[in-house]
């Protein structure tokens, strides 16, 4: 199993998917005489999972079901364990297309984190690309390593512990590109600038506050970058569902019908009509925002290196 290179069937060791629904699913390692409590029941591992293909429905203990997906990045983001605050797929497209990203790209990146923007990186640069990516806390480091390790995809990314701040990413003008997700950028900007490839390649800097782009802005123009811009991403989710609204009663029905030729003396046309004036309600699909949700995340800052 690998979260680039799909395969088939669920085997030992892999990591899935237990979808129930689209609001409850998690992530689980399968292994050989292992069990899973699931609300329908129990899933056991050597019987319901190994051998069975990925998508498969399984039937739970009490009869109930769930369904076992490969994993994705994508809903690795929507389930893995948060060691961080992590980046969602609002943010990681745009990311992604304005960084010029492609099969075969070097990237750079800190801080590592919950690894949610990681697995999408790694995805969108294999199979000849490779990320390096830096996180300054050693045990978030380490289960980041184990993590690409057990998700196949450990040959893609190299990961170390240090302070970008202080001793970079540890190559030198190589990397197409810059991600810093990290509490002080502007003193980064430098370590990115050798990081980056002698000419043309993209940094991207994440900040929840705007006093944190202002000052990674004017790092950037001293560095040297050119195109700065900072975006904001707001996500806006709409709900659709059905409205009935009364048929206002402008009293004209009979005129109406007496004018085109309705015979209203027919018994058949006289039910037609009393059928049409007393269902008094129309209904519509409509499309509603909901009435509270995730708003602000962060601020994107992009520049090329010139």
């Amino acid at each position: 199993m690998s979260f680039v290179e799909y395969g088939d069937t669920i085997k030992d060791g892999d990591t899935a998917i237990v979808f129930l629904g689209h609001e409850s699913m998690f992530p689980v390692k399968v292994q050989h005489g292992t069990v899973t409590q699931t609300k329908y029941g129990v899933i056991r591992h050597s019987t319901d999972l190994i051998g069975k293909k990925y998508g498969s429905k399984v039937t739970c203990s009490k009869g109930g079901w769930v369904f076992i997906l490969h994993p994705t990045p994508e809903l690795w983001t929507m389930n893995l364990p948060h060691r961080t605050q992590i980046l969602y797929s609002t943010d990681i497209s745009i990311i992604t297309m304005m960084l010029e990203l492609k099969p075969g790209s070097i990237v750079c990146e800190s801080g590592t984190g919950s690894g949610s923007l990681s697995h999408a990186l790694i995805r969108t640069v294999a199979p000849t690309g490779h990320l390096y990516t830096v996180e300054f806390h050693q045990q978030r480091a380490e289960k980041a390593r184990e993590e690409f390790r057990e998700h196949g995809v450990e040959h893609l990314v190299t990961v170390t512990n240090q302070d970008v701040c202080k001793n970079g990413f540890g190559v030198s003008n190589v990397a197409d590109a810059v991600f810093l997700d990290i509490p002080s950028p502007w003193e980064a900007i430098g370590h990115a600038k050798s990081a980056l490839k002698a000419e043309g390649g993209r940094i991207c800097s994440f900040s929840p506050c705007i006093e944190q782009v202002q000052r990674t802005c004017l790092a950037m123009e001293e560095y040297g970058f050119t195109e700065i811009n900072t975006l904001e991403i707001l996500l806006r989710v709409y709900n659709v569902r059905t409205i009935s609204l009364q048929i206002p009663d402008l009293g004209k029905a009979v005129e109406d019908n007496s004018s085109t030729g309705f015979d209203s003396s027919n018994p058949s046309n006289q039910g037609s009509l009393c059928a049409n004036l007393q269902q008094g309600t129309v209904q519509f699909k409509s499309g509603v925002p909901l009435r509270e949700m995730v708003g602000h995340t962060g601020y994107l800052t992009f520049a090329t290196k010139s």
